[in-house]
């Protein structure tokens, strides 16, 4: 029997639900802004950053968590004495970070929420530097302060060994045109951006497949990898600030942007406007990828609907523009291609990748 995201205990139809609930009673209290000096711009509601606007600038605010990753961290200390929680803090920078990103907005000040079920969690000395050096180590690559946190003690909520790791951040676009707004064209080009691996999503369905395999995190990869199941799903994720920070310094335009996490590569259609975006030069997958279609087994249409599959951001420019693109994310140290592009074909929504047989329509995808 093959595995699921949902059969792990993941369920996006519920989970949408409710942020679509959240997203309705939260627009009744927009006109409190005003208060402030600030209103609600159009279309912000269902992006990955919220935005504030005032007169000569954007105010941008994003809440995000790591998830379970760091329950993979415990297991893979357990068993051979090596702390990735240095890794973990910076994959929960560049969850916060790389969402608030998508909308131009730059990051200034990063928080950390760090709940534990017994404060004897961070008696392990040798953990908690390895997290805090990793979270200040994500918050200088993002270009952003550390601005504070949170970390409650919340016996009977959380695992009495466990954390939960979160945070927020809060970002600026100056001057305003700078703000990405979603302005796709027809013809569009598709760049996509390599991920490290998994980075911060579907892990608790890759904390399902561990439980079934002999050797557990300790499982070699294998498909040209040397790593270990558990080494390579611990890699620290992609920080993408630098890519449109440069954007920005130079001038290049950049439609639309999108964080690669939950849903898969049906977040490439997250924009609301209909629009088919028809991938044409998908790499293979990575070989962790491959271990856990083949290991689980996981069929690739559910692969593609839960991981990043390779791909951790997207950017979606004018196809005269996609050279100075591709030239910024190399200068800045990416690993970006083109990879497709956009088509518009009346009320359709999709994502389609002819050479793997794969199609998502737009009702797989309900995050508004």
């Amino acid at each position: 029997m093959s595995l699921s995201y949902e059969k792990s205990g993941v369920r996006y139809d519920q989970l949408d639900a409710f942020k679509r609930a959240c997203q309705q009673a939260a627009r009744t209290t927009a006109g409190l802004l005003s208060d402030h000096g600030y209103a609600e711009p159009a279309t912000t509601r269902g992006e990955s950053a919220y935005l504030i606007e005032a007169a000569d600038h954007f105010l941008a605010h994003v809440e995000e968590g790591l998830g379970t990753k760091n329950l993979v961290a415990d297991a893979v200390y357990a068993a051979t004495g090596r702390t990735y929680y240095r890794e973990i803090a910076i994959d929960t920078v560049a969850t916060i970070v790389n969402d608030l990103i998508t909308c131009g907005a730059l990051p200034i000040s990063v928080a950390m929420h760090a709940a534990v079920g017994d404060s004897n969690w961070f008696a392990d000395v040798r953990r908690t530097q390895a997290l805090v050096a990793g979270f200040a180590a994500g918050c200088r690559e993002a270009g952003a302060v550390w601005g504070g946190g949170e970390t409650p003690t919340l016996g009977g909520v959380v695992e009495p060994a466990a954390i939960v790791l979160a945070g927020s951040a809060i970002g600026k676009i100056s001057p305003k045109h700078r703000r990405i707004v979603g302005d796709v064209q027809d013809g569009d080009a598709i760049l996509f951006f390599a991920s490290s691996g998994v980075q911060t999503n579907g892990l608790s369905l890759c904390r399902r497949l561990a439980a079934q395999l002999s050797q557990g995190y300790q499982t070699l990869i294998g498909h040209g990898d040397p790593r270990t199941f558990g080494a390579a799903l611990l890699a620290p994720s992609v920080i993408y600030v630098a890519f449109v920070r440069e954007c920005q310094r130079r001038g290049v335009k950049l439609n639309y942007v999108a964080h690669v996490t939950g849903h898969g590569w049906r977040k490439l259609m997250r924009l609301e406007e209909p629009f088919v975006y028809e991938i044409t030069a998908p790499r293979p997958p990575p070989a962790l990828f491959e271990f856990m279609m083949e290991a689980g087994p996981i069929e690739r249409r559910e692969a593609y609907a839960t991981f990043n599959m390779g791909v951790g951001f997207a950017a979606y420019v004018a196809p005269e523009t996609a050279a100075a693109v591709l030239e910024v994310a190399r200068a800045t140290g990416y690993d970006a291609w083109l990879a497709g592009h956009v088509k518009k074909e009346g009320a359709r929504k999709a994502v389609v990748v002819p050479s793997i047989g794969l199609t998502f329509e737009g009702d797989t995808l309900q995050v508004r």
